[in-house]
This record gives C-alpha cells, structure tokens and sequence, in this order.
C-alpha cells in the first residue's frame, strides 16, 4: 500500500459502499427494478451519474441499494462485506452511518434495521479483529421538518439505547436547505438531553450559516462543512473550539458543492488549524477508497504526506472510540509520522 499508516474514515454512508455485485444478486433474488439489464450496466449507470454533475443524478444511485436493504439479512450482510473490505483497504477505524428509517419499507422497524446493521458489525469484527468499527444513527432531512418527524424522533429517541452496543452517535443527514437547519433543534435537543453524542451535515450544499446552526444545536463534529471557509470568524471558532470537519473531496466535486479538488478550501481550512479529516463518503458510487482520496490530496490539493498522517490523528481525536483504543491507534499513527520526517531529513 503506498500509504502504511493506520487509515481512517469518519464519513462512510452505508447504501453508498457496497459490492455492487451484492447489490444486483439481492435485486433479481428479490425481483427489484434496477437501472440496468445487467451487472456491467449498473457499473456503468452509476459511473455517469457520480461524474454528471448533477446533485440529482448523484442521488439517483442511492434508489437501488436502498430497495434491496429492506431485511435484517441484506443489511446484515451489506454491513458484514464493507466491514471486510474496509480492513484489506488497511482502514483501521471507520464511523459507518446509516438512516434506519430508511429501511423501513417491507415491514422492518427502525430498532430492528439497527440490530441488523449490528449483527453485520458483529460478525464482520470477529472475522476481521483488526479493524476497529462504530455506527451513527442518522436522522433524515427529506423536505420540511414536519415530512418525517415522528421517524427522526424515534431514531433520536432509540439510537440512546444502542450506544455501547456498537452506536456511537446521532446524526442529521439529507438534502440541506428545505429549511433552516434550526427547525430540526427539538429533535437534537431530545438526543442530548438523554446523552447522545451529536454531530450533523452542515455547510456542503449550503452556506456556513448551517455550520452555525448544527454547532449551537449540540454537533460536535460536521459532516463536510467546507463552506465555513467563506466565513473567516466561524473557521476560527472551529479552530479555537476543535470542531472537526469530515472533508469528503470527491463527493464535494462530483455533487458540485465544490468545481474542482484544486478549488476545495480544505487545505486552507487546516492551515488555520481547523481539524480537518479526509474521508469517502460514498466509496462505491464514487468509485474511490481512502486511498485514492488521498492522491487527490496530494496531487491537486495542497497537502503534503506528513499532512495526511496528521489528519488521520485529527479523526482519532474526534472520534468516538474509548480514549484507550484511541491511544493505540495514535501511538501508530505518531510513529509514523516520525519515520516519515526521519527519512526526508536524513
């Protein structure tokens, strides 16, 4: 691997990193529509998309993944194989979310759809012991508050119980700007007061002004946030009060929140001491790892290598892991950030 280093992704949606023959085998076993007549053509299809420029093409990929991930099996699954395929990228730690609500359509609650994802936690750690894995819970923005509010309340309500038990967070994802991303504050509130840790997509699609909303509503940790850039004072305040930034380059410019990795302000952003974090998003309908998130880095962002180590100790730092198994990591993480500046100055 040309990066040896203990890798780590924050931001990692689950019906966007998939096998996508998994996808396909689960649809015609369950007579799904899908995009395509046949494996190569689905390949194919979400390659246009992810490259359209287009949110809403972008979107459109997530319709068949979804509709086959409607049983504790399939979810299970899903989750046990991206579990796999995570530890042979050499991924050490990934936060892997998921909108339980959204697996809900052939008669699943949202508790079960949780206990499935966990069971493919489960069996994916014990044939994968050297990976680490935490679960965020999502809450959704699909339109206005009220569309769905009774689902986020309940995923803000139950995602308590399951923290411990392999749920590490609560999270609000969706389509930005219906409203204002105030609107959703009971729900966050609700969370917190019964001790949910709180982090939140803001500032992607939007303007910084929902950084600034997701930050006084609790969120400890931004989903993108990039265009905290445009405003100098909020881009200190996350800096002075370490809020972290879950930078996703690729998705950024496939879904033209950013015109191009060589216009992305993350580079900026961590200059000013914003810890900013590197990380996929949606590996299959990208079509990228960690890894190739990290050329882009390097060719055509701004960041030098040791930069790259620093970032992963940023997520180490801002994740939720028990501060022990945070401290191992870190320790490798620290040690190769050492051998590295060893060897350019020797």
């Amino acid at each position: 691997m040309k990066y040896s280093f203990p890798k780590v992704d924050l931001h990692l949606h689950l019906d966007g990193s998939f096998r996508t023959a998994t996808i396909w085998q689960l649809a015609q076993q369950q007579g799904a529509q899908m995009p395509a007549d046949s494996l190569e053509g689905y390949e194919a299809w979400m390659e246009k998309c992810s490259h359209s420029g287009s949110v809403n093409e972008y979107l459109k990929m997530f319709d068949a993944p979804l509709q086959v991930m409607q049983d504790p099996a399939s979810l299970s699954r899903i989750t046990k194989e991206l579990i796999e395929d995570l530890a042979k990228q050499g991924v050490a730690y990934a936060e892997i979310r998921f909108a339980p609500q959204l697996h809900t359509n052939k008669g699943m609650s949202q508790r079960q759809a949780i206990e499935a994802v966990l069971e493919g936690r489960r069996q994916g750690l014990e044939e994968n012991p050297e990976i680490k894995i935490g679960i965020i819970c999502c809450m959704m923005c699909i339109g206005t508050e009220d569309l769905n509010w009774d689902a986020n309340m309940e995923t803000a309500t139950i995602t308590h119980e399951y923290l411990d038990k392999g749920v590490v967070c609560l999270d609000l994802a969706g389509a930005e700007g219906f409203v204002p991303l105030s609107k959703f504050a009971p729900l966050f509130k609700t969370a917190k007061d019964l001790g949910t840790p709180l982090i939140c997509h803001a500032g992607d699609s939007q303007d910084w002004k929902t950084v600034k909303d997701a930050i006084e509503m609790g969120a400890v940790r931004i989903g993108h946030g990039h265009h905290v850039y445009e405003n100098p004072w909020l881009s200190r305040y996350c800096a002075d009060n370490s809020i972290a930034l879950e930078i996703c380059p690729t998705s950024n410019v496939h879904c033209q929140t950013r015109q191009s990795y060589e216009m992305h302000p993350a580079y900026n952003l961590y200059a000013i001491g914003v810890p900013v974090t590197i990380n996929t998003d949606n590996m299959t309908m990208s079509r990228i790892n960690l890894e190739d998130e990290y050329d882009h880095c390097l060719k055509e962002m701004g960041f030098e290598y040791e930069d790259l180590i620093m970032m992963n100790i940023n997520s180490i730092r801002h994740c939720f892991l028990k501060d022990e198994e945070k401290d191992e990591i870190l320790k490798k993480l620290y040690a190769a950030l050492d051998e590295y500046l060893k060897e350019e100055n020797a």
